[in-house]
């Protein structure tokens, strides 16, 4: 390298990054949003937060696996590499072709992320990174390398190093610096090396087999075996601590072939199809997914519409109250708990606020209800792709070992939405109608996100993720939830499903089979990794609005039209064939109960089910017209026989508020209450012939005389019927959960250009040349003291801005704002009058006007500033 070229080559990462145009920042602040929250005031403080513990972290865990192999490659290279060495260590001495390809990409993210800075001779891992990433005793490197020599030998007497040299053949030196240099030398050259392994006894390079690999740490007693000492006495061994022993880095290195990892991961995994099927079939099968979600959590908010279960004190559902929601919707547990926080999720549900707090239907959830089935269903899958709540980790246990409750708090994860937008984008990535093999889908996430952690692969030991790590656990929840809600039919993407992460829809090859059914579970499809999405930023709102109406148009076509009739049956049964229209649902929902559903629901008529649509206001004259408007078949003789019973008796019995009372035409229908034994808990006595006064309240009332056997409706003051509506109780409007952000949100692109440009203004403010001036009575050089910023008089002052409007040229000011704030701005001024300058300010990119009063003073820019 000449010496113009060392000159130039950047001494920092704040001078790399200033070499970069504005492309380059852009992607580099795009990648780590962190970089600019605040936005930095100039490129020092930039490079300065890029090199912080917390957001090289983050950087880290971000990176695919060939990425931090890369860096973590880095790391155990001298400082600087080169990168000849960095492709050594990563495409060993048979120098790997596949790695070779793909090393350039990996290096130049890095360099986009600025992890590493520095020109191809001279790579540098930022210090933080080096940092986490280096071997250490405590923390050994995910390659599972060891010190160098340098490093092993550095508490080392000078006399045990001549030892060695005179072991392995060295000339003695004068000084362990050269000494530890010359063995090195040694060890790092190929040939020579070989020729000092060959001489070894087979138990010795055995023991170096075991520690090639990692960890490189073994123990010795005092006294060790010949095959040990022959690795000590050459320093193939090193003492780090008393019993035990080190294998260094460059023995290490040449036992590998130079290379750094064991296997280098430079390709992805791909995603493979366990089973294709026609498109046709998995939109049918998801649409049909999609209405049976539509139906559960309808039946969940109808079951809490007059008041759910109560909020434990801490927050969230009993365990007890999951398992009664389970039994009512006839799920498991974990299921169950995935609609209750989808529909807590969509602000379907939440708490009343009432003393006695309890879960109910908000008012949206009766705005929800008037939309069309493919609009609910949009609003729903909508809601769980960008959901942090995480249902499937109800039931675990937080870090204070507190259980993990549904609908309760520290149930946001926030990498979950990145998860399932990327699960989602793997999919479709397959041929259309494919479903992937599960662990092919895990296996490609933890490539792209290796790191779950600073010290995850120190944890391990290796660079390979636990099956356990959240990352996979909410893939695998994605896959399931996804077929729940509809998104998949069949383990494969359906239209909706694809258009609702924006994915563009695949042209669709023609069936090899007639039929067009899978080939079968054993007709593996691997895809080309070409085919696969790349990593994205999450949509914006904007986006992901307009692929939800998108998703929901495409799912429109595929519900079947609702029905507005059902089957009734002389065994007091009535069969929907189908989805029913909204009215017809609400009414038939009232007066029966659903006895089973499936492709066809079947409700049964009880007394319980038509007093209770007797309650709800109507008449046994609009229950008749009801069922005769809407059946195919005759209304059956002992539904219509029911129907009459229930109303004959129905009313007969008034309960009121006393503290309750009971009035009945029929005193002798009251003697029979009175007489019977299991009233005596009512508290009940006579008022009158036809009155009855209790102590239980109305409510507790009601349900006694309905227990014996009795159908008393409830009555008003005024002696009024009361209806009871299914709908009677809503919580206040209550607002949706927000997810909890996984980080700052990632910048657009204005708000890019606007960081860019104050940082570069920032930056020319700082770096400008300035004209030197006499150090005088200010005490500092160019009229700064301390080089911070310029103090002039204000007469000095006057006279430069005058003279500069004058001239044109630009000046350095210090200025200090109305709160005190001090700073330092290029400006170039237009103007002089009033006690005030009105400049073109180079730091804001704008023509501003400044109080002569509020600048500490003024300094010319060297005549070469440009």
């Amino acid at each position: 390298m000449s010496t113009e070229e060392k000159s130039a080559a950047p001494r920092s990462l704040a001078e790399a990054l200033r070499v970069r145009d504005d492309v380059s920042l852009a992607a580099l602040l795009r990648s780590r949003p962190d970089l600019i929250t605040p936005v930095p005031t100039d490129l020092t403080q930039l490079a300065t937060r890029a090199g912080t513990r917390a957001s090289v972290v983050r950087a880290l865990e971000r990176l695919d696996r060939f990425a931090l192999q890369t860096a973590e490659a880095l790391a155990v290279a001298p400082d600087p590499a080169s990168y000849g060495e960095l492709l050594g260590l990563m495409a060993g001495d048979e120098e790997d072709p596949a790695v070779a390809a793909a090393l350039p990409r990996a290096a130049a993210l890095l360099r986009e992320q600025a992890l590493v800075w520095g020109a191809d001779d001279r790579l540098r891992l930022v210090r933080t990174a080096r940092e986490l990433l280096a071997p250490s005793p405590q923390h050994p490197s995910p390659t599972g390398l060891g010190p160098t020599v340098r490093e092993a030998t550095a508490g080392m007497s000078p006399g045990r190093i001549q030892e060695i040299l005179a072991a392995v053949g060295l000339p003695s030196t004068h000084d362990s610096v050269s000494a530890v240099s010359a063995l090195g030398g040694l060890f790092a050259d190929r040939r020579r090396m070989a020729a000092l392994l060959a001489g070894l006894p087979a138990e010795s390079r055995e023991v170096l087999d075991r520690l090639v690999w990692g960890p490189p740490y073994g123990q010795v007693t005092h006294d060790p075996a010949a095959h040990l000492r022959a690795l000590l006495d050459r320093g193939l061994l090193l003492p780090t601590a008393p019993g035990t022993v080190v294998l260094p880095r460059e023995v290490a290195l040449h036992l590998r072939a130079g290379r750094a990892h064991r296997a280098p991961e430079p390709v992805p995994p791909p995603v493979e199809a366990a089973a294709t099927h026609r498109p046709q079939v998995v939109d049918a099968t998801a649409a049909g997914q999609a209405l049976a979600a539509l139906a559960t959590v309808d039946e969940l908010l109808k079951e809490w519409d007059e008041g759910g279960p109560s909020v434990l004190r801490a927050g969230g559902l009993s365990v007890r109250d999951l398992k009664r929601t389970a039994v009512a919707l006839d799920v498991p547990e974990p299921v169950a708990a995935f609609w209750v926080e989808l529909a807590y999720g969509a602000g379907l549900i939440a708490s009343d606020g009432e003393a006695d707090e309890r879960y109910a239907a908000t008012p949206a959830y009766d705005e929800w209800r008037e939309l069309p089935p493919a609009e609910r269903w949009a609003r729903l899958a909508g809601t769980w792709l960008t959901a942090t709540r995480t249902p499937g980790v109800v039931g675990g246990r937080d870090a204070k070992d507190r259980t993990l409750s549904a609908l309760g708090p520290n149930l946001d994860r926030s990498a979950a939405p990145e998860v399932r937008h990327r699960v989602l984008a793997l999919l479709a990535g397959l041929p259309e109608g494919a479903s992937p093999v599960a662990e092919s889908v895990l296996a490609r996430l933890r490539w792209e996100r290796p790191l779950r952690g600073p010290q995850q692969q120190r944890e391990t030991g290796t660079g390979e993720a636990r099956d356990d790590d959240l990352r996979s656990r909410i893939a695998r929840w994605t896959l399931s939830e996804a077929e729940l809600l509809g998104v998949t039919g069949r383990g494969a993407l359906a239209a909706p499903g694809r258009a609702l992460i924006g994915a563009p829809e695949p042209p669709r090859p023609a069936t090899t089979d007639g039929a067009g059914e899978p080939e079968g579970p054993g007709d593996k499809l691997p895809v080309h990794h070409h085919r696969t999405p790349p990593v994205t930023a999450p949509p914006s709102p904007a986006e992901r609005a307009a692929a939800t109406a998108t998703a929901a148009r495409l799912l429109a076509p595929l519900f079947p039209e609702p029905l507005d009739h059902v089957l009734l049956q002389a065994d007091l049964t009535a069969v929907a064939p189908g989805p029913l229209e909204q009215e017809l649902a609400d009414v038939l929902g009232v007066l029966a109960d659903v006895e089973s559903k499936g492709g066809a629901t079947v409700y049964r008529f009880t007394p319980g089910s038509v007093r209770r649509a007797l309650d709800a206001g109507r008449s046994a004259a609009d229950l008749h017209a009801f069922l005769a408007r809407h059946s195919r078949t005759p209304v059956p003789q002992p539904l219509t026989y029911l129907i009459d019973d229930v109303a004959r008796r129905h009313g007969r019995l008034r309960v009121g508020a006393a503290s309750a009372y009971v009035r009945c035409d029929d005193d002798a229908t009251l003697d029979e209450i009175l007489a019977d034994k299991r009233a005596a808990g009512l508290g009940l006595r006579r008022l009158a012939p036809t009155v009855l006064a209790a102590q239980a309240d109305p409510a507790a009332l009601l349900e006694g005389l309905r227990a014996i056997g009795f159908a008393p409706a409830a009555e008003s003051a005024a002696g009024d019927v009361l209806i009871a509506r299914a709908d009677s109780h809503r919580t206040p409007p209550r607002a949706a959960p927000e997810p909890v952000p996984d980080g700052p949100p990632a910048p657009d692109d204005t708000l890019l250009a606007a960081a860019i440009r104050a940082v570069r203004a920032g930056d020319l403010a700082s770096t400008t040349p300035r004209k030197p001036g006499p150090a005088g009575e200010d005490g500092g050089e160019d009229g700064v003291p301390g080089g911070t910023l310029p103090r002039t008089g204000a007469a000095e002052t006057l006279a430069t801005m005058q003279a500069a409007v004058l001239t044109g040229e630009a000046l350095w000011i210090g200025y200090v704002n109305a709160e005190g704030a001090a700073s330092q701005r290029v400006i170039a001024p237009i103007r002089v009058e009033g006690g005030f300058v009105t400049a073109y300010d180079h730091t804001a990119d704008e023509v501003r006007t400044y109080p002569l009063h509020r600048v500490t003073g003024v300094a010319e820019l060297a005549d070469d500033a440009g």
